[in-house]
């Protein structure tokens, strides 16, 4: 069979055809999973989960709606996510149990940058594309973590060699927000999320069929192809190990 025969067979199967794999010891992570959300709920509230509506997110809400928990979500709605990503967030604000807040950024901030830098600004350097994350992510942030104790986030150390050592649970001094931070899924499989999204059908966001695994601001994330890493399609242009935008840099 041929290469683009091969592609093309492949461009037309979902992500749950393509990568849904348990690992062999899924079973004891799921259960490990739901006892540190259980955890969060009970010992760390006020808590709160990020969500950029990814697969590992949509996973998280999942579990935090299905146990059920007291665990609000909330979403930072950039001002330049794609489509897909806006109807997913709609969809999931109509039927998830938790609460699905939304913060933006401060609309006369982002103008204020547009108009000194442009529009295209990350494109021209990491500082200016770190400034636009600033505006657009960080800031919103903040606001989105003011009061807490805690935030659940969907790392995985699978995902890039900055994020290997990803713990369950970080309460080291390093962590910029001073914040005890749960990352539920540190230890799942790419397979095992697919697995999970595909047995209890949750529902995705569409971009995942196209190649994006991991999916931002529309600007600055692309599909990647076969044998390029996880995170290869989030500011491609820059530096491999520089590839945050400083929601989960430490000190």
């Amino acid at each position: 069979m041929s290469s683009s025969l091969i592609s093309s067979r492949n461009a037309l199967a979902k992500a749950t055809e393509l990568h849904a794999k348990a690992s062999t010891d899924f079973a004891t992570k799921l259960a490990e999973t739901q006892a540190l959300l259980q955890r969060a709920a009970a010992e760390f509230a006020p808590v709160v989960q990020a969500s950029s509506l990814g697969a590992e997110d949509v996973v998280i809400t999942h579990l935090i709606n299905s146990l059920p928990l007291d665990i609000p979500v909330f979403v930072l709605e950039t001002g330049a996510l794609h489509t897909e990503t806006l109807a997913l967030l709609e969809r999931t604000q109509a039927h998830s149990l938790a609460p699905i807040h939304v913060f933006r950024p401060v609309q006369a901030s982002v103008i204020q940058f547009v108009r000194d830098k442009g529009q295209d600004a990350m494109y021209q350097s990491m500082d200016l594309r770190k400034a636009c994350c600033g505006v657009r992510k960080l800031e919103p942030l903040a606001r989105a973590l003011t009061g807490q104790r805690a935030w659940i986030t969907g790392l995985r150390q699978e995902q890039s060699s900055t994020r290997a050592e990803v713990p369950l649970l970080d309460t080291s001094e390093e962590n910029t927000k001073n914040l005890a931070k749960f990352n539920p899924l540190a230890r799942w499989t790419w397979g095992d999320v697919w697995h999970y999204i595909a047995t209890n059908q949750v529902d995705y966001n569409p971009l995942h069929d196209q190649f994006f695994p991991s999916i931002g601001c529309a600007p600055c994330t692309r599909a990647i192809s076969l044998g390029e890493a996880f995170r290869a399609g989030r500011w491609w242009w820059e530096d491999e190990t520089a590839k945050e935008c400083g929601l989960h840099v430490k000190k």
